[in-house]
């Protein structure tokens, strides 16, 4: 059977829960051997315990990491927190193929968990000062990409049945005081990989892509 046109399909990879570090160097490595022909993918995981410190991240955002690593990003942003219970999707992308701008596939990023959460009975919303998703005042969802050549990786955490503790120990995205919330919060009896297919589906539309599953039911 021949692959579909890379332009069409949006391949799907499931990766389970995997050290942050590894995903980060497997990102970087499929970016930069990827051409004009390679299929752009999601892979949706999970992560051990890690803050990740941003391009632009400062020191002083992080309050009491205590035996939690530390690793430096080259996203955007500021430090974020990872940990299971929360659905991470990186987003291995060609802008430049599909003539997007970096401020509309954030946005459609957005769309796509706004889009899901509305699925759940959850009504969130964008901030135009603030990349990400929110619930009234509370942050549910995190988004940070690095464009190389016209090509993207990193992408969204929705968090979903975590321990949100840690938060509180740095300033999440840099915002002092900034509360974080999850899907559990609404949605008592969730569970991740219930998520795990909607999401990709939805950032599948949000892109003009067929989702193609390689590893979910």
């Amino acid at each position: 059977m021949p692959a579909p046109p890379a332009t069409t399909h949006l391949l799907i990879r499931d990766l389970g829960n995997i050290p942050y570090v590894d995903s980060f160097d497997a990102m970087r490595a499929f970016t930069l051997a990827r051409d004009e022909n390679t299929q752009d993918e999601v892979w949706l995981l999970q992560h051990p315990p890690v803050f990740t410190q941003g391009l632009n991240g400062q020191a002083s955002h992080v309050l009491m990491p205590g035996d939690t690593p530390v690793v430096a990003s080259d996203r955007g942003g500021q430090v974020s927190y990872h940990a299971p219970g929360q659905l991470v999707a990186y987003l291995l992308y060609d802008l430049a193929r599909a003539k997007l701008g970096v401020r509309e596939l954030v946005e459609r990023l957005e769309q796509a968990l706004i889009a899901l959460l509305a699925e759940l009975g959850i009504k969130a919303h964008a901030r135009p000062d603030a990349p990400g998703v929110y619930v009234d005042e509370r942050k549910i969802a995190s988004l940070g990409l690095k464009i190389r050549k016209g090509r993207c990786y990193h992408g969204l955490a929705l968090n979903v049945d975590m321990d949100l503790e840690p938060f509180t120990r740095i300033n999440p995205c840099g915002y002092a005081g900034l509360r974080m919330c999850q899907v559990r919060d609404f949605v008592p009896n969730i569970t991740l990989h219930a998520l795990k297919r909607p999401l990709a589906c939805h950032l599948a539309t949000q892109l003009k892509l067929e989702p193609l599953f390689m590893d979910l039911p």
